[in-house]
């Protein structure tokens, strides 16, 4: 099923839920009591989609490959630039990420305070213990995950978030791990159920780092030549790099003034191989 689809769906169910939990809450004070647990924000709110810059066909080329090869140096930037981001976030995100998707097969159990609490194990190298605690407050859900490691760590808390109980907006704040309970990263997403369309933003949020405010945004548009987005703000080099293509097709292109030298559009098309942009 198309991803557009999906979400419409979904905005419909968190639409269909975010009314009965409210109707179920009048007249009572913050926080709102509820008979039904809140909606899970989606999975997406946490986990940002790189496939699009994984797959290329084959290394991209430098310009000065031998006579008769294709560059692909316009993709290929992308393609590192991106591929940086995920490779430091699959690693730190490891534990997080399963911890959330596998709260999704799990029933959630009512608490004294009238808040819900998902309890359940998962595995992430090794085995875990998580307790996901999701409480009503007026329209919004305050979310907070705990994580217990056998002879490791005990309810360290990982994660806090908040979400509109219509499931159209949130926020995610992670701290980078047990050892070290840093702040490390703030998420930031919206999903608009009725054109399809998706936002998600992390940014470094490490104290006294260097890249403390460098970002990687992503979106999904309406637009119909280039209908994805990645926008990449590098800290040190105050530099931000705009990246926009086709999911049909994979054509895109990207703005990059640091790496090329110009504020132009550097293109390529659905084989991956640099063009004149249009």
């Amino acid at each position: 099923m198309k991803l557009r689809q999906v979400m419409h769906n979904m905005g419909l169910l968190f639409s269909f839920v975010a009314l009965a939990l409210m109707l179920a809450g009048c007249g009572d004070d913050n926080p709102v009591e509820s008979e039904s647990p809140p909606e899970l924000p989606p999975q997406s709110s946490m986990i940002m989609d790189f496939t699009d810059f994984q797959d290329g066909n084959e290394a991209p080329l430098h310009p000065d490959s031998p006579a008769g090869a294709q560059s692909r140096l316009h993709w290929g930037r992308s393609a590192l630039l991106v591929g940086v981001w995920n490779i430091v976030l699959t690693v730190t995100l490891a534990v997080p990420v399963a911890s959330f998707v596998a709260a999704f097969q799990n029933t959630p159990v009512r608490q004294a305070d009238g808040s819900w609490n998902w309890t359940y194990s998962f595995n992430a190298g090794g085995t875990h213990t998580a307790v996901l605690n999701g409480k009503i407050v007026e329209a919004d859900v305050q979310w907070k995950m705990t994580i217990s490691k056998a002879g490791d760590y005990t309810n360290f808390e990982w994660y806090t978030g908040v979400s509109r109980l219509d499931g159209t907006e949130g926020t995610w704040t992670l701290n980078l791990n047990p050892s070290d309970p840093t702040p490390f990263l703030y998420i930031e997403w919206e999903h608009n159920y009725a054109d399809s369309t998706a936002s998600l933003k992390y940014t470094n949020i490490i104290p006294g780092n260097a890249e403390n405010g460098a970002y990687i945004y992503y979106g999904i548009t309406a637009d119909t030549t280039y209908d994805l987005f990645y926008d990449i703000y590098a800290k040190g080099l105050d530099n931000l790099t705009e990246i926009e293509w086709n999911y049909d097709t994979k054509a895109g292109r990207i703005q990059d003034e640091h790496y090329y030298g110009d504020t132009d559009w550097h293109c390529w098309d659905e084989n991956l191989d640099d063009i004149d942009c249009p």
